[in-house]
């Protein structure tokens, strides 16, 4: 299932300097996980972003677990 999500995330030059993005768009990966950590809810995030699939959601979500697997931890300072 997480190679059919991960699917949904590109990385491309031209858009958003290369961040990953979702579908091709110029919707960050990480401005998702910004507000999904903020707490705010699905639901919300559906509404206001008409273009957003569920599957979107999850699909950043388990591109931060794939890259928690690979990059080093450090504690952030808060």
């Amino acid at each position: 299932m997480n190679s059919f999500l991960l699917s949904r995330i590109t990385l491309d030059e031209a858009i958003c300097h290369g961040k990953p993005t979702l579908r091709g768009s110029r919707l960050m990966v990480e401005a998702i996980l910004e507000l999904m950590a903020s707490g705010m809810p699905h639901q919300e995030l559906l509404d206001d972003y008409p273009g957003l699939e569920q599957d979107d959601l999850y699909a950043c979500l388990w591109y931060a677990v794939e890259l928690s697997r690979f990059s080093s931890s450090r504690m952030v300072a808060a």
